[in-house]
């Protein structure tokens, strides 16, 4: 596990807020894709059941895992910050069904003996970790016709493949940096294809017209095929 890394996902939690305790239409749990409030689609993006087990890649203070393991599903969140795991357990202690691990994507899904129907991450381990890595562990952990769904920022445009992202700490500390994945929406298909997803989708969705913000998300979304890729 890279102390570097929780260090600077540490940091970042300062930024981030408690969920809030209801969204818009009074909900107690919800499901967002994307960086604004009561925007885009929800959990049916992820094909999910009673019953089903979904892994949250980079589930952070657990919002989305919690919404998922409500209804019945086993929701399990892995996320490399103890403080965002700590924000889970302190919102969501009483929700049964949500499992938090601390530690990297690629190790637990390494290390894991589940298959899952659908794996996720929003804005999380699937932007932050190399696709060359993380996919074929994802493929091999994920059971044929189960969902890989993730949303992370658009690409800047020219600037694809290995970034740079940079954590902001104390006024006089340099900011912490992390490396991020980024792809035009056809190349995020043409990996996933590569590594053995099907009926795969790339989608920028819009941003809320009532934001003054104007950047979308990038949503990508691909089904396990019958047959891995061959290495």
């Amino acid at each position: 596990m890279s102390d570097t890394r929780s260090a600077a996902w540490d940091e970042y939690s300062k930024s981030k807020p408690q969920r809030r305790p209801t969204n818009a239409r009074g909900d107690t749990t919800w499901f967002n894709w994307t960086q604004y409030a009561d925007h885009g689609p929800g959990a049916e993006v992820l094909n999910l059941k009673a019953g089903d087990s979904v892994l949250d890649l980079g589930c952070g203070s657990g919002g989305n895992a919690a919404h998922l393991a409500t209804p019945g599903m086993k929701a399990v969140g892995i996320d490399l910050s103890p403080k965002q795991l700590a924000k889970a357990r302190e919102r969501w202690p009483d929700v049964d069904g949500m499992e938090l691990h601390r530690g990297d994507a690629v190790a637990f899904l390494r290390e894991t003996s589940t298959i899952f129907d659908a794996v996720y991450s929003v804005f999380g381990a699937a932007w932050f970790t190399d696709p060359g890595l993380l996919l074929p562990v994802v493929h091999a952990n994920l059971k044929p016709g189960g969902v890989l769904a993730f949303s992370q920022r658009p690409p800047v445009e020219g600037c694809y493949g290995c970034q740079a992202s940079y954590i902001p700490r104390g006024p006089d500390e340099d900011p912490a940096i992390v490396k991020r994945w980024d792809y035009a929406p056809e190349i995020w298909c043409s990996l996933l294809k590569e590594y053995g997803f099907w009926e795969v989708t790339a989608t920028v969705l819009a941003a809320c017209e009532h934001d003054r913000r104007t950047t979308g998300t990038l949503l990508v979304r691909a089904v396990r095929g019958d047959q891995p890729r061959l290495f």
